[in-house]
């Protein structure tokens, strides 16, 4: 018979590196998850990602036990990495910061394309494409 789901918590959490501070302690706290047993299971999972931000949707269940599942790090953190920035732009649409060209844009679409709700490339592109314009980059065919 199948566990009885509880709740589906999502967090982003950098790679290798969960600890039981805020956020993962309070969101897993209160439905009465093994919070180290979390932090070991994601650490272990993420060791060869340190640092990267990985979205993760934990799965706790009625009996205190949980799964969670990893997914490919957001859009605009892999748009950062790119155009070599640390943050976006404080007024996208009027202040472009950055260039990033459309081979990094097919590249990233590649990589996002199981969390997309998109099954062509072109589609995933224009997706990366917005969030890019919306952090300020500006999309070119040559860096």
């Amino acid at each position: 018979m199948a566990k009885e789901l509880v709740t589906k918590i999502k967090l982003q959490v950098p790679g290798a590196q969960a600890n039981p501070a805020p956020p993962i302690g309070p969101a897993l706290g209160q439905h009465g998850v093994n919070i180290m047993e979390f932090c070991k299971q994601f650490n272990e999972k993420t060791k060869d990602r340190p640092g990267t931000v990985l979205p993760v949707v934990i799965s706790v269940f009625k009996d205190k036990t949980f799964t969670f599942i990893l997914k490919s790090p957001p859009v605009a953190v892999a748009l950062k990495k790119a155009a070599g920035l640390a943050k976006a732009s404080p007024e996208p649409g009027r202040q472009m910061i950055g260039k990033v060209s459309k081979a990094d844009v097919m590249e990233i679409a590649k990589t996002k394309m199981t969390d997309l709700n998109t099954s062509k490339i072109e589609s995933a592109m224009r997706i990366v494409e917005g969030t890019a314009r919306s952090m300020g980059l500006e999309v070119v065919e040559k860096k």
